[in-house]
């Protein structure tokens, strides 16, 4: 039974499925009807920020207890006097210092700094065929919002119209496109990245796309993620297929070329059969031969031309957690994205998915230990992003602290996928003619949705904003769940301004740890966040005795 509420009556939101910490359903479903808090913040944005009903109600927060470790279990700090790290032109006046005028840009890298709207990213949408449905709205969504999406492993060694010869990717039309999508809406805020595994590397991903996009794409190597600790994987339903990515060179299970597999196929007991990635560095056995491949492959990078290289890195134990940083960090990465267990996925095991690897927030209070050790040498740390069940605004400010002044995203997964579902299921309900096309998955408007409005403009509060940054010519060719994603990152965005402004931090370079606090002793003790009561205790008791 999960601890987290299934509904919240102040904000009218209701969990289909058991809740996760993130506050989304263990299993989130494209064609849902609603309507968890995310979902319902991608049409109604920021007014989800506050209680339903405004002038017939009062409401009380449900909080009161502290159990054990989590993200929800830090609690943020407020001020009663201050302003801090103020954007250009506004002053510490009361008229200027108003949540709206808080900035939450953010830039992460190296030599070349790459500039964000928001500080979030999106998880790696990879070769899960839900990525490349809804990637139009993904991508288009984080372009318009200002934030990088990143185009996961296998992309190319799934696309049936990929064309590779000798080694070498020739023709890559999905990864074209999804490369593509992004950059017609570009306008020097988020990026593109293209994330590469064994298979990837093999087929020469790197090579090709250098060639093709230079220094317009972010190249992220990886290490695993949160959710599994085995490669990448995929079901495909067709024993064609099947065979056609076993010739690939991918481990496909069970084997499609053995006749009792095809027999039991055609009977109809086996449905489905499982694509998988490989491991990497299992001709390594020991620390120093890691690290020369690892450094190896970043030299070779840069010798293509690659001026922009990041790291992706799952919930393994304190060993890889530091080897992760310190080599990010000498080969002087833009960006190392560390993911905690407890995020979610497109496909992994699920006794794997429940009981492997290090919690997120265990994961991430390391990885500011080990960041901070190293900053202490005089080295300069990696710029970090962390991942692995984080959902909301509060999420978001409380891992920004908890990894300041070396964590600059937060990368969220499931929750900016949601609004392109939905947009895409309301704009098939909309206009039938393009419901197949853009994998929409309802006949009509659910009344979770009508309560709401009956057109574009009336559902998504962001609309009109969309239209007026793209122009109502361009507007036509927006999807609807590119305008959800926008909406739900309006919503994010102003309820990040909102804490922010009652921490004092004008802008996010200004977040630390300060602006946390532990809401129990376990969570101080994993975290090394003092208590609540302990924070600021001696200046209180000498204001009582002064």
């Amino acid at each position: 039974m999960s601890q987290w509420q299934k509904t919240n009556d102040a904000l009218g939101t209701v969990n289909r499925g058991n809740p996760c910490e993130s506050g989304l359903c263990t299993l989130c479903r494209a064609d849902c009807q609603g309507k968890c808090e995310t979902w319902l913040s991608s049409m109604k944005g920021r007014k989800m920020l506050y209680p339903r009903d405004f002038g017939w109600v009062t409401a009380g927060s449900a909080n009161t207890e502290h159990i054990g470790v989590s993200y929800n279990n830090l609690r943020v700090q407020g001020y009663v006097f201050g302003a801090n790290n103020l954007p250009n032109g506004i002053t510490n006046s009361a008229d200027d210092c108003v949540f709206p005028n808080v900035s939450t840009e953010t830039e992460f890298g190296g030599k070349i700094k790459t500039k964000c709207r928001l500080p979030i990213m999106t998880g790696a949408l990879g070769s899960t065929f839900i990525a490349a449905r809804y990637w139009d709205s993904f991508s288009i969504g984080a372009a318009l919002s200002g934030f990088p999406i990143v185009v996961g492993e296998n992309v190319v060694g799934v696309d049936k119209k990929a064309v590779i010869e000798n080694g070498r990717i020739k023709k890559a039309p999905e990864l074209d496109r999804r490369v593509d999508t992004f950059l017609r809406y570009y306008d020097g805020y988020g990026a593109i990245i293209v994330q590469m595994n064994v298979e990837d590397t093999r087929n020469g991903v790197a090579e090709y796309i250098i060639e093709k996009y230079g220094d317009k794409v972010i190249l992220e190597l990886k290490w695993g993620q949160g959710a599994k600790v085995i490669g990448g994987e995929i079901q495909v339903d067709s024993l064609e297929y099947a065979k056609f990515l076993k010739d690939r060179g991918y481990v496909v299970d069970p084997d499609p070329t053995l006749p009792e597999v095809a027999a039991a196929f055609k009977a109809g007991s086996i449905t489905s059969i499982a694509r998988h990635s490989r491991l990497g560095y299992t001709n390594r056995n020991s620390i120093d031969e890691v690290k020369k491949d690892f450094m190896g492959a970043v030299v070779y990078l840069r010798s293509l031309g690659y001026k922009r290289i990041s790291l992706k890195t799952g919930s393994y134990g304190m060993e890889a957690l530091a080897m992760s940083i310190k080599y990010a960090s000498e080969a002087k990465l833009d960006l190392l994205t560390i993911d905690g267990s407890g995020g979610g996925t497109g496909m992994s095991p699920w006794g794997m998915m429940e009981s492997w690897g290090v919690p997120s927030i265990h994961l991430h209070a390391k990885a500011y230990e080990y960041a901070k050790l190293l900053a202490d040498q005089g080295k300069k740390v990696v710029d970090m992003s962390f991942a692995g069940g984080l959902a909301k605004e509060d999420q978001i400010f409380k891992a920004l602290a908890l990894g300041a002044p070396y964590t600059k995203l937060v990368c969220m997964g499931r929750p900016l996928m949601i609004p392109g579902y939905l947009g895409a299921n309301i704009e098939g309900a909309l206009d039938p003619k393009k419901r197949k096309e853009i994998n929409g998955n309802w006949d009509k408007l659910p009344k979770t949705v009508t309560d709401i409005g009956s057109t574009p403009e009336e559902i998504f509060a962001c609309y009109s904003a969309v239209e007026k940054k793209v122009g109502k010519k361009e507007m036509k060719d927006i999807p609807l769940g590119a305008v959800a994603v926008y909406t739900l990152g309006d919503k994010l965005g102003a309820g990040l301004q909102q804490l922010m402004a009652g921490t004092r931090k004008f802008s996010p370079v200004g977040i630390s740890r300060k602006e946390i606090f532990s809401g129990n002793r376990e969570t101080e003790k994993e975290t090394g966040i003092p208590f609540m009561t302990d924070v600021g205790d001696d200046i209180a008791k000498q204001i009582i005795k002064a």
